[in-house]
């Protein structure tokens, strides 16, 4: 990736999506030519030159400070991940080495921790939303990442290329969309991940809507929230999602999957453990 065409483009793009009413500022009875906010709004909001937030916006000012981006994510009214990502494309972060980078490992006891997971549907990704490791109940709502090659075992490439997601997964434009978001906020902590660059391409290639998506420079940090599943056995499937980083390697994450008690999804997902149990265990 280009980082002076990735700031360049994101800058832009929170500019245009941020209301002059939403930022408080005032009409003033200028014509707008444009949409939401002009530069001199963002710079005045910001308390920094137009002529400096020119720079910025062009990818030509440098380095700037940590005091510089903290108040241009107060002016364009960023969240948190989208704070993350406008550091990561300043280049603010601690330097990462050069060079090819590592394949991702689960270490065992966290493959314990997953196994003991027995009853609800829980995963690990990593870099890019590979899927490196997944228990039963993950592979029986979504599809077996274990039966697939290694470089197919992606979340984000099962959701937009995958015939099956469309069907299985509710709401799958909103699901798709923020996959492409959480690739989007991987891509400025890793520009130079080749496979990224990959899968993007690949991605472009196979889903007609991943480049409108991928051209937004939306960006999501895995936290929490709702997702839904169409089993062709048991049915519908509501989950409410946790999503954990790990304090030693933080581009893996735990994904659990979590029905309400007495539900009729927590009813449907008993089926499908009792149905997807190894014939041992139904026994």
């Amino acid at each position: 990736m280009d980082q002076r065409t990735e700031i360049s483009d994101f800058l832009r793009g929170r500019r245009a999506r941020l209301s002059p009413r939403d930022a408080g500022v005032p009409d003033d009875g200028r014509i707008r030519r444009v949409p939401g906010l002009r530069r001199d709004e963002v710079a005045r909001l910001a308390n920094m030159s137009v002529e400096y937030y020119t720079r910025l916006e062009q990818g030509r000012a440098g380095n700037p400070s940590a005091e510089v981006l903290e108040a241009l994510a107060g002016a364009l009214r960023l969240d948190r991940s989208e704070r993350d990502h406008l550091v990561d494309l300043a280049g603010r972060r601690a330097p990462r080495k050069q060079g090819p980078i590592a394949a991702q490992r689960v270490r065992p006891g966290l493959l314990l921790t997953l196994q003991s997971l027995e009853h609800v549907p829980a995963f690990i990704i990593g870099r890019r939303m590979d899927v490196l490791a997944s228990n039963r109940l993950a592979r029986a709502v979504m599809t077996d990442f274990e039966a697939l090659p290694a470089k197919r075992r992606n979340l984000a490439r099962y959701y937009l290329l995958d015939p099956e997601a469309k069907e299985r997964v509710i709401d799958w434009p909103t699901v798709a969309r923020d996959s492409v978001a959480v690739l989007r906020f991987d891509a400025g902590k890793h520009p130079e991940d080749r496979q990224l660059a990959d899968l993007v391409g690949e991605l472009t290639l196979g889903c007609p809507e991943f480049t409108g998506w991928w051209n937004d420079h939306q960006v999501l940090r895995r936290t929490h929230g709702t997702k839904g599943y169409r089993h062709p056995v048991v049915g519908d499937l509501e989950f409410s999602y946790e999503s954990f980083e790990f304090p030693d390697d933080p581009d893996q994450t735990l994904c659990v999957y979590n029905v309400e008690p007495g539900s009729p999804s927590a009813v449907a997902l008993r089926l499908l453990e009792s149905w997807t149990a190894p014939a041992a265990q139904r026994n």
